[in-house]
C-alpha cells in the first residue's frame, strides 16, 4: 500500500456512473486517503452510484444542482469544521479521467511544497478530441495573454492544496466551472506559487459525458477577460475619437506640436474614464482609493509618454497616417496597460465571499 498520510481526497459528482466508484475502489486500496463524494443534485436515479460510494467515502448530498464550485466549496466548509490536525487538500474528477496513480502523485508533490497550489497537468498528446484539444489551447492563451502566466493546463480538476489554504479557498467567487479558473486568477494575484505535475491524458467516449455547458460555462470563466477587454474598448472609443477631432482642428499647426495636444488631451480624458469603469465594474475594487488613483496615474502617464514617443516615431518613420498610426500604438500598449492594472493597481487578496 503506498503510503501517503494526511490527505483528503475531495470529489464533486453530478449524474455519475460506475466509473466514480472504480476511482474510490482504487484509492482506497492503495492509499490511506480521507476521501469525500458531494453528490450536487444528482437526483433519486443516482442514489444507488452514492449508496455504493458509502463503503470508500464520505457522502455529502444535497438536491439541488449547484454547480461543481458550490460542491467543492461545500466540501472544503465541512472540512475546516471537522477536520483539525494538518492535511493535503486534494480535487478530483467523478468521470474517470483522473487515475489514482495521478491523484497520488499530485497529493506527494503538493507536500513537498505545501505553499503551492499543485495541479495535476495533462500534456494533451495521443488521442484527444478535437474540441477539448482546441479549447484547451484557447484558454491557455488567453489565461497567458491576460495574466501574464504561462500554465499548461488551465481546466485540470486535479489540484492540491495545504489545509491552512482552505479560509483562502473558501472566498473565492463562483459555483460552477469558473470557479476553478478564478482560483488561478486568485492565487496568481495574491503572487503565491503554482506547481504542475504531469499526468495522463484522458478522455472517455470523446469526453462526452462532460457536463460542461459551452455557452453557460465559457462565458462564466471568460467573462472577466471580456469585462477588461470592453472597458478597454470604450476607452479606446472615446480616446481615438477625441484624437482624430484634435487632429483635424490643429492641422494647421507644425505636426509634432499637433500630433502631442491631440494625443495628451485624448489619453486624459480617455484614462479618466477607464480608471472609473475598470475600479468600479471590472475588479470591483473599492479598498485604498487614493492609492489606486496614485498608482493608475503613474501608469497613465508612462502610457501616456510611451504613446506619443512611439506615435510620433511611427509617423516620422515609417506610417505617416497619424489615424493609422495611432490604432497600432494603442493596440501595442495595450497589453502593458491590462498587466498592470490586473498584477498591481487592482490586485485584490481575496476577492468578496458570494456564495
Amino acid at each position: 500500500m503506498t503510503d501517503v498520510k494526511k490527505v483528503i481526497l475531495v470529489i464533486p459528482a453530478y449524474e455519475p456512473d460506475e466509473k466514480l466508484i472504480l476511482l474510490l475502489q482504487a484509492v482506497d486500496s492503495q492509499t490511506e486517503f480521507k476521501i469525500i463524494v458531494v453528490d450536487d443534485g444528482s437526483g433519486k436515479v443516482y442514489e444507488p452510484i452514492f449508496q455504493e460510494a458509502e463503503k470508500y467515502a464520505f457522502v455529502i448530498s444535497y438536491r439541488t444542482n449547484k454547480g461543481k464550485g458550490y460542491a467543492l466549496k461545500n466540501a472544503f466548509s465541512y472540512i475546516q469544521n471537522t477536520y483539525k490536525e494538518e492535511a493535503t487538500i486534494v480535487t478530483a474528477d467523478s468521470d474517470g479521467q483522473h487515475k489514482a496513480e495521478d491523484i497520488i502523485a499530485v497529493a506527494k508533490a503538493n507536500q513537498s511544497k505545501p505553499e503551492y497550489l499543485t495541479l495535476g497537468c495533462r500534456e494533451f498528446i495521443g488521442k484527444v478530441p478535437l474540441k477539448s484539444k482546441i479549447g484547451n489551447v484557447i484558454t491557455r492563451r488567453i489565461f497567458q495573454l491576460s495574466i501574464g502566466t504561462r500554465i499548461q493546463d488551465t481546466q485540470t480538476g486535479l489540484r492540491a492544496f495545504d489545509k491552512n489554504q482552505l479560509p483562502f479557498m473558501m472566498q473565492i467567487e463562483g459555483n460552477r466551472y469558473e470557479y476553478e479558473m478564478n482560483m488561478l486568477l486568485y492565487w496568481i494575484r495574491d503572487k503565491r506559487g503554482i506547481a504542475e505535475e504531469p499526468i495522463k491524458t484522458i478522455y472517455l467516449n470523446d469526453n462526452s459525458e462532460s457536463h460542461f455547458n459551452p455557452l453557460r460555462d465559457s462565458w462564466m470563466i471568460y467573462r472577466e477577460i471580456i469585462k477588461f477587454s470592453f472597458s478597454s474598448g470604450i476607452s479606446f472609443v472615446i480616446d481615438y475619437g477625441l484624437y482624430s477631432l484634435l487632429i483635424i482642428l490643429t492641422q494647421g499647426m507644425p505636426v509634432n506640436l499637433s500630433i502631442g495636444i491631440s494625443n495628451i488631451a485624448s489619453r486624459i480624458v480617455s484614462a479618466a474614464v477607464n480608471y472609473f469603469i475598470n475600479r468600479k465594474y471590472v475588479f470591483k475594487y473599492d479598498s485604498n482609493v487614493l492609492k489606486t488613483v496614485v498608482q493608475y496615474s503613474i501608469l497613465a502617464v508612462i502610457i501616456l509618454v510611451l504613446n506619443t514617443l512611439l506615435l510620433s516615431f511611427l509617423i516620422a518613420t515609417f506610417i505617416p497616417n497619424r489615424f493609422l498610426a495611432k490604432i497600432i500604438v494603442e493596440l501595442t500598449l495595450f497589453i502593458l496597460s491590462c498587466l498592470a492594472q490586473k498584477k498591481i493597481i487592482f490586485r485584490n487578496k481575496v476577492a468578496p465571499n458570494q456564495w
